[in-house]
């Protein structure tokens, strides 16, 4: 079902440590269909949801609740409130956050994390992706002409879209909009009320088929941190702890800013282990070096 599983199993060993164990996936936005799949594939867990669970209560992106503290912290909550419930040692929780993108600002971003946490073999391993493939965006409206003008952009109607009486406002507010009639009935209601409408995606999982490719993306990470063992005492998620630069130049020799190593640590022996030129190659274009190109 997915190749890159079995080029992970490192020195062909299989990962027993979480075979036929209970997982709680701490979602209420289906993200149970990308994330329980490829897990139950690579580890052997028997994934579950909890009915009635509310993730809500830490926060919506529409703002009716405020997020009270960062993405991680929200997701470790989240993830630990869904273990207590479901009486599961072991569970997993993801958290998105949408705005421009740290490097190319002029475009929006989702950065989306996913925690998986192992209270038996006190374990926590944390993935993230952050992408540009994300329709996030919002304005005000105040014709129908612009209003499908944006759905348009926005991927509409397979994203959905809010719609409210103004831009952080919840006196009237429609989620979860699939369908042109209801698109424009609600419209024209926000409209009557107000003079105008908001309009924004719909972030939700469920609601947001681009969202939930990178929740996919980021737990196929996930796997891949979980799957890479500690050569000394096989704990899972012997991930990398440092980058460092210094490949050198093809035509001076002088180091550059490229990566020379990757250094690993592992949680719980405290090993490091350096991995020499991980891009593949032992040299960098002098283009970019800071001396044969300042």
């Amino acid at each position: 079902m997915i190749d890159y599983l079995e080029q992970l199993k490192i020195n062909n060993m299989e990962l027993t440590l979480f075979n036929n164990r209970r997982l709680v996936i701490a979602t209420m936005h289906r993200k149970e269909t990308v994330i329980a799949p490829p897990l139950e594939q690579a580890i052997g867990v028997k994934c579950l949801v909890l009915e009635n669970f509310d993730s809500d209560e830490l926060g919506t992106f529409s703002g009716e609740v405020e997020r009270l503290n960062g993405p991680l912290e929200t997701a470790k909550e989240k993830c630990l409130r869904a273990m207590r419930i479901a009486g599961c040692d072991l569970g997993v929780a993801s958290e998105g956050s949408f705005g421009v993108h740290p490097t190319y600002g002029f475009l929006p971003s989702n950065d989306e994390l996913i925690i998986f946490i192992d209270q038996k073999n006190d374990l926590e391993i944390i993935a993230r992706n952050l992408t540009t493939e994300t329709n996030f965006m919002g304005t005000f409206v105040s014709d129908q002409s612009s209003l499908l003008n944006f759905a348009e952009k926005a991927n509409f109607p397979s994203h959905a879209l809010i719609l409210r009486n103004d831009e952080n406002g919840t006196a009237r507010i429609k989620k979860g909009i699939q369908n042109k009639v209801e698109l424009l009935r609600e419209f024209n209601e926000l409209h009557r009320l107000f003079g105008k409408a908001f309009v924004e995606t719909d972030m939700r999982a469920m609601h947001n088929p681009a969202r939930m490719r990178a929740i996919e993306k980021t737990t196929e990470k996930l796997i891949e941190k979980i799957l890479f063992t500690c050569p000394s005492c096989e704990t899972p998620g012997f991930e990398v702890s440092r980058v460092n630069n210094g490949l050198k130049c093809s035509a001076c020799g002088f180091p550059t800013r490229s990566t020379l190593s990757i250094t690993r640590t592992c949680k719980k022996c405290g090993l490091e282990n350096v991995e020499m030129y991980p891009n593949q190659k032992e040299e960098e274009d002098p283009t970019y070096c800071d001396i044969c190109n300042p």
